[in-house]
């Protein structure tokens, strides 16, 4: 305490003079309309960068949060689609559209779910990427999973709360695809190389095909839904031993910074499956 009023002792003069300059400064401001304007726009703009600047520290923090509530909504959007519902045809006329919407989703075909990547590779010949999401919150071996921009792989194992995804850049891995312009059937495999490119394969030559033609995946799959980008038509490679067509497709997912994902489940593939499964005893 007696270094306090020790040191207010020794500047005491110039404690006087910051406080005359401020009663100063204060009348000169309030009783002057032109340099309380001129204070005004000052205040303003040194207002206004704090803020600023404050605004864009509270937003970095904020981040994982305003990202989770992106990839729900996301989830939610997705799960409109027309794509994700199929229902049986009822009627005798020819009508353009079976898909119903209703309250309770009778006919929802295919479900997205949000799911938040925490592992990844791209470097080896095998590639895998782990979920923080599992089977008490819905998730089931062979489930597609999206990212954001397109198709990321399928779910080949399930703990409790994480599952492990056979990434589309996996030797194993094949995925049925077409060109969205509707022709062009073909898989979609990876050479262990490039992991910013696939191949589709067994693509007939009589198709006309252009660099950036937009490749999706097929409407015969139990698995993806129709539709859903792969990637992007970048060469088209002929094959001298056959009258196909091989196409290096540009991933639409970028596989080195891939954050967020949807595991997708079809919930008519029990029925399928079974129907299927009699078909094959008989």
């Amino acid at each position: 305490m007696r270094n306090i009023f020790l040191f207010i002792g020794r500047f005491s003069n110039l404690f006087f003079f910051l406080l005359l300059q401020a009663v100063a400064l204060t009348m000169l401001f309030r009783y002057n309309k032109f340099h309380e304007a001129a204070y005004m726009n000052v205040a303003n703009e040194v207002t206004g960068k704090v803020f600023l600047r404050y605004n864009g520290i509270e937003t970095y923090f904020s981040l994982k949060k305003q990202n989770d509530k992106l990839r729900e909504q996301n989830a939610s959007l997705l799960n409109l689609l027309k794509v994700d519902f199929s229902a049986p045809d009822s009627a005798l006329q020819v009508i353009t559209d079976t898909i119903r919407v209703d309250s309770i989703e009778q006919y929802r075909k295919f479900l997205f779910m949000p799911a938040k990547v925490i592992g990844n590779s791209v470097d080896a010949q095998n590639n895998y990427l782990t979920l923080h999401r599992g089977y008490n919150q819905g998730v089931e071996v062979n489930m597609a999973v999206f990212g954001p921009e397109g198709v990321i792989g399928k779910v080949i194992n399930v703990s409790p709360n994480m599952s492990v995804v056979m990434s589309l850049l996996h030797r194993k891995n094949s995925v049925v695809a077409l060109l969205k312009k509707g022709s062009g059937f073909g898989e979609v495999v990876w050479d262990g190389k490039d992991p910013r490119y696939v191949t589709l394969t067994k693509i007939p030559r009589t198709i006309k095909i252009n660099k950036g033609d937009t490749v999706v995946t097929s409407p015969y799959s139990d698995i993806f839904p129709a539709g859903q980008t792969v990637g992007y038509v970048d060469e088209v490679v002929e094959e001298k031993s056959t009258s196909m067509y091989s196409l290096k497709v540009k991933t639409a997912t970028n596989f080195y910074s891939v954050q967020h994902a949807y595991v997708v489940k079809n919930l008519q593939k029990a029925e399928m499956d079974s129907l299927l499964k009699k078909v094959k005893k008989d």
